[in-house]
């Protein structure tokens, strides 16, 4: 492979690249959000509705991703796709009121959701087997950067273009990576003219039973393994996302008095977590031979984070509110590389990406449900000169901590996958 060893880590790059705006598109209203509800005139229930039409359409397209990635092949479903999520961004940019807004945030997150899975399908066939691990792990980080890009840089560049701009301009950068991604990827080594990865070992001993695309849905879905790391996932990211994808950014600015650009250095916070955590915990994991240990230790940090935040939500000094991000980016989204490494463990390899594909619908439905939900109780409050007061926030934020419950009994329900003698 030594011939063609640039060429993965230039298709690795691109789509490393690519997954950065996958992020950003997801987190980017929490820093904007005041100024979106002002411009648009929407309310706090409506804005909750705005942006989780990106997380419908996304949880919706991760099975169907594979699919298409099997059919279309990995390329050109990104590039027809980020083509879309693109247009949608110039669109929300232009969006003359909130219908328009919402049908723009259903493109973004159409188009986006097409990256993740055929990247992993690229990866598969542009890295050996014992490389796959550490390069997802690296990808996942990546999304890091474009969480930190969601934040304090976008904070700023608003504040020069405004939102309208900041969307248009992003919009114009997907519809470039689309063109970046078809011009220099390749589906395979083959495709450039080079050997195959796989030099023919991983083949030897027994054939794999072919496993249907419906059966091997049947069988994850059936399985009482599956479904308490389901529920995991579904409450602790749909907290995340739902914080600082949206509703964190109006509570800093309106409890605390943070101007947009100080709000956003808080939520950069998440970035720093993802991009450290992620690396450093699938390495002690896979050092210390166990994943469950991990998710419990999450599920009780998520818990005991909560509980400022529901029941005091003005307490927090300046600096405390960084270092509770920064736990927060390490429980709630860092600890997804152990999640999803748990999932592909508890089922033959064979229907491992299908139990991951499904299981990546959990979240994102978490976000799209939780983020009008605390929309709506925020309604429910008077809204004063400055925006809703800190009672209103904990009332919503009380969703969470309720959630976090939730999640912390399913932790405990997870199986370990892996046992000390196999790391």
């Amino acid at each position: 492979m030594a011939k063609g060893s640039h060429h993965r880590w230039l298709t690795f790059l691109v789509l490393a690249s690519g997954y950065l705006l996958v992020y950003f598109h997801r987190l980017c209203p929490a820093v904007v959000a005041i100024d979106m509800m002002e411009d648009l005139g929407a309310g706090a229930g409506l804005m909750g509705l705005l942006a989780s039409a990106y997380f419908y359409p996304y949880a919706a397209m991760q099975i169907p991703s594979g699919l298409l990635s099997d059919t279309w092949g990995p390329r050109k479903t990104i590039t027809c796709f980020f083509v879309l999520a693109g247009f949608g961004s110039i669109v929300f940019g232009l969006a003359p009121n909130t219908a328009w807004a919402i049908g723009a945030r259903v493109a973004v997150g159409l188009g986006v959701a097409m990256l993740f899975v055929p990247t992993m399908k690229i990866l598969t066939r542009w890295f050996h087997a014992t490389e796959f691990a550490r390069m997802t792990g690296i990808l996942v980080a990546t999304g890091g950067v474009g969480a930190l890009s969601a934040a304090m840089p976008l904070a700023f560049f608003s504040s020069v273009v405004g939102w309208r701009g900041s969307f248009v301009v992003v919009g114009f950068a997907t519809l470039a990576m689309a063109v970046v991604i078809w011009v220099l990827v390749r589906n395979s080594p083959e495709e450039r003219g080079l050997p195959p990865v796989d030099d023919g070992t991983a083949t030897k001993g027994p054939r794999a039973v072919r496993i249907g695309t419906w059966q091997g849905l049947r069988m994850v879905a059936g399985s009482l393994r599956f479904w308490p790391m389901a529920i995991w996932f579904f409450f602790t990211a749909g907290i995340f996302l739902t914080f600082f994808g949206l509703w964190g950014g109006p509570y800093l600015m309106e409890v605390y008095g943070l101007g947009r650009i100080e709000a956003g250095a808080v939520l950069s916070m998440v970035a720093v977590a993802k991009i450290v955590g992620c690396p450093t915990i699938s390495y002690l994991s896979d050092r210390w031979g166990t994943r469950r240990k991990f998710l419990l230790v999450a599920a009780v940090t998520q818990v005991v984070l909560m509980v400022p935040l529901a029941f005091f939500p003005a307490a927090f000094g300046f600096a405390s509110l960084f270092v509770w991000a920064i736990l927060f980016g390490v429980s709630g989204s860092a600890i997804v590389v152990v999640a999803f490494p748990t999932t592909k463990e508890m089922f033959p390899v064979e229907i491992a990406g299908t139990a991951v594909g499904l299981i990546n619908l959990f979240p994102f439905l978490g976000a799209a449900i939780m983020q009008p939900v605390l929309g709506l109780i925020l309604e429910t409050q008077e809204k004063g000169p400055n925006g809703y007061d800190a009672d209103a926030y904990g009332l919503a934020f009380q969703v969470f901590f309720y959630a976090s419950l939730i999640a912390l009994a399913a932790a405990f329900m997870i199986e370990e996958t892996l046992r000390p003698e196999k790391a």
